[in-house]
């Protein structure tokens, strides 16, 4: 086996890339990188009747915004069947495997007697020591495995530790059907042996697999990769993770409005921990991962966790990154595409210098949208329902007041010269400051809450601004 650590993440296509999925190549891509090695792609695309090209690509858009790179060119595990039929015909050659001819009939009839006898079916190795030639005329067989019959196998996992499987549990499981289609226990040793696999890390449902795997490894007398079987993921609610507790496709939490980056250090949270560490960067993550400081146990998803730590990396985040960020998830975001259509320079330069305004009032990329919603607002503005109750009673007449204290600024239009015109007006006029900033928020942005009223004031700018104020007292 060689020195470099050479890890894969293998999806089917068969749907989206979830959440489990992409912390699983979230791990395989933390432990290359911690390592200095790599971490190869494979699509396991051989279920023809359930993998499509559409669940490829979405997989592959879900691990680009994530930022999972992978090295070299996908591979296509379908692609590979000649491969896989010739290393099961090897093992027939060997003496390790051998032809099954028994009939669909007669393995009905062996699995209704083993659960007559209240035993897990099993197939019971009938055709392992009789010859070829006495197979029925024209009959295509199966290739099965010879399985050790005695003793246990023994898988050394990184995160469950030592798991003994009795040998007499494995049977002579099926490698190539009679079709001469490898079956998929087979097709993944011969892929993770000729793509020099040295780290499998996956969900531990796959761990009985192992078991099986190692038969065939040792049955061909390669290296056996060391494994980590890592907790699967599960609701609040402690039940397996669905579509119910937040199970969607990664594309999902991008029109949700979350980071990428934020997102990855809340799924590498979920069954890893560093100290008291709860918000990371990735170079930290890569810095202090190792697989085999995952935990045994389950790990729950909690959305309020996710959109608090995302609130977290939003207001540590560079303004200028930010907005980048911001921009290009528009057209992923509901309401998204008509901000992104009328975003030009202008209103760029005016939303860079309300971001830290608005950063600071939002948890998801949708929520900053929409607090940002005031800069791209078509005059007259729509009043919601709680800014309409702020401009009722004496409230046009503290505004006129406002109007003309800030139209009379006569020096460079900032956030402190509002501020101060404003401040002078209120104490002139025995207003309590609140009494004249929150209808003047509501003129301004048509609700009830948004950053600083001042800072509204300086990124709208002068000519809006009194527009605004004035649409409101005629």
């Amino acid at each position: 086996m060689s020195d470099k650590v050479v890890t894969r993440f293998a999806p089917s296509p068969t749907g989206f890339l979830h959440i489990g999925g992409a912390r699983t190549a979230l791990f395989n891509w933390l432990y290359a990188k911690h390592t200095s090695g790599k971490m190869l792609l494979r699509i396991e695309d051989t279920d023809r009747e359930r993998s499509t090209d559409a669940a490829t690509a979405a997989i592959l858009d879900g691990l680009a915004w994530l930022g999972l790179t992978w090295d070299g060119e996908p591979v296509s595990q379908l692609e590979r069947a000649p491969r896989h039929r010739a290393v099961a015909e090897e093992l027939v050659r060997l003496g390790k495997a051998y032809y099954c001819y028994a009939t669909p009939a007669e393995l009905e009839a062996m699995r209704e007697s083993a659960r007559a006898k209240g035993l897990p079916p099993r197939y019971d190795g009938r055709w392992r020591n009789r010859d070829p030639s006495e197979a029925p005329a024209g009959a295509k067989g199966a290739i099965r495995i010879k399985a050790p019959a005695g003793g246990e196998t023994v898988v050394h996992d990184r995160v469950q530790g030592e798991v003994r499987f009795p040998n007499k549990d494995l049977d002579d499981f099926i490698i190539l059907r009679s079709d001469g289609n490898p079956t998929y226990m087979h097709a993944v040793v011969v892929d993770d042996h000729d793509m020099g696999i040295t780290h499998i890390i996956r969900g531990d449902d796959h761990l009985t697999n192992a078991a099986r795997q190692m038969v065939i490894y040792r049955a061909m007398d390669w290296d056996v990769p060391s494994m980590s079987h890592i907790p699967l993921i599960h609701g609040a609610d402690g039940a397996k993770l669905s579509k119910r507790h937040g199970a969607l496709g990664v594309e999902a939490y991008r029109a949700m409005g979350y980071l990428p980056e934020a997102l990855l250090n809340y799924l590498a949270r979920l069954g890893w921990s560093h100290g008291d560490d709860e918000v990371m960067s990735i170079a930290a993550m890569i810095a202090w991962f190792d697989i085999g400081d995952v935990n045994k146990g389950a790990a729950r998803f909690d959305f309020a966790k996710l959109e608090a730590l995302n609130g977290v990396h939003m207001r540590r985040m560079n303004d200028a990154e930010l907005l980048d960020i911001f921009i290009a998830t528009l057209p992923y975001l509901e309401g998204g595409p008509a901000i992104a259509a009328r975003l030009d320079d202008t209103r760029k330069a005016q939303l860079l210098a309300a971001l830290p305004g608005l950063k600071e009032r939002a948890k998801t990329l949708v929520e900053l949208a929409d607090g940002a919603a005031f800069l791209f607002a078509e005059r007259p503005l729509r009043i919601d329902e709680k800014a309409a109750a702020l401009l009722g009673g004496d409230a046009r007449e503290i505004l006129r007041g406002a109007h003309a204290a800030l139209k009379a600024i006569s020096g460079d239009w900032t956030a402190q010269a509002a501020e101060a015109a404003i401040r002078e007006y209120a104490v002139a006029g025995g207003h309590k400051l609140g009494a004249v900033a929150q209808p003047l928020r509501a003129a301004l942005t048509g609700k009830s809450t948004s950053p600083g009223v001042f800072d509204v004031l300086a990124v709208l700018g002068r000519e809006e601004s009194l527009a605004r104020v004035a649409d409101q007292i005629d």
